[in-house]
């Protein structure tokens, strides 16, 4: 098992709130295993809620784009950010979203050369503009984006999912968070 961070020791389970504590069991419950960005953020209690809040008004919401299209965005953002922890994690569950076992190396290494369709593509482009340049996104980004059938909030979340994924690459990258080792073969191989 590694550790889920090379700084910033985690709490143990049961010395966390009862509110974390049901969110990280319930998870563990559901995977076999608690992911490494939940201990590692339970270190500051508020701070996780937050986090985590907006994390699921991000990614579990019903809208324009599909659950798999979201977790493009946060590997495609995660790459280019060199966010070992989330690259891994959200390939794991992108993997399984889309039923592709090779959807999100491709996205990691070069979405513009990825089995994509040219809406995800576009979706791509844009989330990269946010991630690395958005003092310089202009209309002429939103016009690009109008041919694909995004509406304004399919424009929102996509640069919300990047913007959030800015911050959680960042915060992976600084607390030397870990890949739980169950995530490198999820989604590679059909169910036993």
């Amino acid at each position: 098992m590694t550790k889920p961070a090379q700084r910033f020791q985690a709490p143990s389970i049961d010395a966390l709130p009862e509110d974390i504590r049901t969110r990280l069991l319930a998870v563990q419950e559901k995977s076999g295993f608690v992911p490494n960005v939940f201990l590692t953020l339970a270190y500051r209690p508020d701070e996780f809620r937050a986090f985590f809040a907006y994390h699921d008004a991000l990614m579990e919401k019903d809208s324009g784009l599909t659950k798999a299209e979201r977790e493009m965005i946060v590997v495609a953002t995660s790459a280019a950010n060199q966010c070992q922890y989330c690259v891994i994690a959200h390939g794991a569950i992108l993997r399984i979203r889309a039923k592709n076992p090779l959807i999100a190396d491709q996205i990691a290494a070069n979405y513009r050369k990825a089995d994509i369709t040219p809406r995800q593509k576009a979706m791509l482009d844009f989330a990269m503009k946010i991630s690395s340049d958005a003092q310089r996104s202009s209309e002429e980004d939103f016009a690009a984006l109008g041919p694909h059938g995004f509406s304004d909030d399919d424009i929102w979340d996509i640069a919300a999912i990047s913007a959030f994924f800015g911050l959680s690459n960042r915060l992976a990258n600084f607390t030397g968070m870990r890949p739980n080792d169950e995530f490198y073969l999820m989604g590679r191989l059909p169910k036993a």
